[in-house]
């Protein structure tokens, strides 16, 4: 198969397992769409995902990784905690939506060899997303900035929430600077990437996603500072407009950063705090602490957990809590080992934001962006594969007359 070819079906096969990990529950649409029909659109590009992937590597082709084993054993406890259906059969349907999930990442691995290929697919196919958030915006500003969200921006064509949208932002945000200092892509091109998507963070008003960007930034592009100019740079710029922000618009950022919340609701992370103590205090018996209660919709007591680690702990116990860690640890350590490069500075991005986001936000546990944030740490920090050394040219046998070989 031309190479050209496989690459845009590789491409392919990573835009649906972003479409897959959309989500199907968030804001009403201007259109109603039935939450059978997303769950079918996004199913579907799951399967679509594995079986194109399965197509392009039909020979079972894969190379080691850490990362997608470290989530091939998370199918462990997903799987026993599972099969007691205590979370419904529902719990049985996510056990096989996150292994056909970690497949399409075995063979999808094929094709990790440390280089930026990825990282164009992620933000391409983020920012066709938040192309439909924007269209929303323009068609319906209504829709687009309900009060039900407090005037954040959610999706209005596409069921989004705030969050979303502001993780959706943050990273391509990031990423794509750390290509500008790479200078992997042209400024007018990033711009048209970054000034929408900052202002689409804006209206998102999402704390943990601007958190994340700023400080995952910090962390890539101290990676680069002894070796890039344009980081250094960078650097120094961001540090003097930050001060300059900070002073002459201290009370503009406070107002943006507390959304109208009082100290009391901002200090248990808008209510947040309460689910985790009660999750917390909930008696468990040896085998729910060990594995959990099954894979489901990341809430207890009707309401969302918003921390990834608690909701691990929640749906796969201790032992999926302890592999989670594992993942950020490997993937963490492995980027630190990594001599300075614009791929490992990528790769830190990806791990301090979802590293970040992972106090807040739920999703490290089951298929979602941040396992494919993270999927795509891996592949940067992956070892280039080995060139095949040509084969040198067959030199054909000297055909010996019969009379020499009488004579020999």
């Amino acid at each position: 198969m031309h190479a050209d070819h496989t690459s845009k079906i590789v491409g392919t096969v990573w835009g649906l397992l972003i479409l897959n990990t959309l989500g199907s529950a968030g804001a009403q649409t201007i259109v109603p769409l039935p939450r059978s029909l997303i769950q079918m659109v996004t199913m579907g590009a799951l399967v679509a995902a594995f079986t194109l992937a399965l197509a392009v590597n039909i020979r079972l082709r894969i190379r080691p990784s850490a990362y997608v084993f470290l989530l091939t054993l998370l199918l462990v406890p997903s799987v026993i905690s599972s099969a007691n259906l205590e979370a419904g059969f529902g719990a049985l349907f996510r056990c096989t939506r996150l292994a056909l999930f970690v497949g399409t990442l075995w063979l999808l691995s094929r094709w990790w060899d440390g280089g930026l290929a990825f990282v164009r697919h992620h933000i391409r196919m983020y920012f066709a997303v938040l192309g439909s958030v924007a269209a929303g915006l323009v068609i319906s500003p209504g829709a687009a900035l309900p009060d039900l969200y407090g005037g954040r921006l959610v999706g209005a064509l596409w069921p989004l929430t705030p969050p979303q949208i502001g993780q959706y932002a943050a990273v391509i945000i990031g990423l794509t600077v750390l290509l500008v200092l790479g200078r992997r892509v042209d400024r007018a091109g990033a711009t048209l990437v970054i000034v929408p998507s900052l202002v689409l963070l804006a209206l998102t008003h999402t704390r943990t996603a601007t958190l994340g960007l700023f400080l995952g930034l910090a962390l890539a592009i101290g990676s680069l500072i002894l070796t890039s100019a344009a980081a250094r740079r960078f650097f120094v710029w961001t540090v003097v407009i930050a001060t300059v922000a900070a002073v002459g618009f201290a009370s503009a950022l406070q107002a943006w950063f507390l959304r109208g919340q009082s100290e009391e609701n901002f200090s248990n992370l808008t209510g947040r705090a309460k689910v985790w103590d009660a999750l917390l205090a909930a008696p468990r018996s040896t085998s729910e602490q060990l594995f959990g209660m099954g894979l489901g919709d990341k809430s207890f007591g009707g309401l969302p957990i918003d921390n990834s680690w608690l909701a691990v702990y929640n749906e796969q116990g201790l032992t999926g809590t302890a592999i989670v860690a594992a993942v950020i640890l490997v993937l963490g350590g492995v980027a630190l080992l990594r001599p300075p490069s614009l791929q490992r500075a990528c790769a830190i991005f990806l791990i301090s934001y979802c590293a970040i986001a992972s106090y807040t936000e739920a999703g490290l546990g089951d298929a979602s962006p941040y396992l494919l944030h993270l999927a795509l740490a891996a592949s940067l920090l992956a070892a280039p594969a080995a060139a095949t050394p040509p084969s040198a040219p067959a030199v054909p046998r000297r055909r010996v007359p019969r009379w020499a070989k009488d004579r020999r």
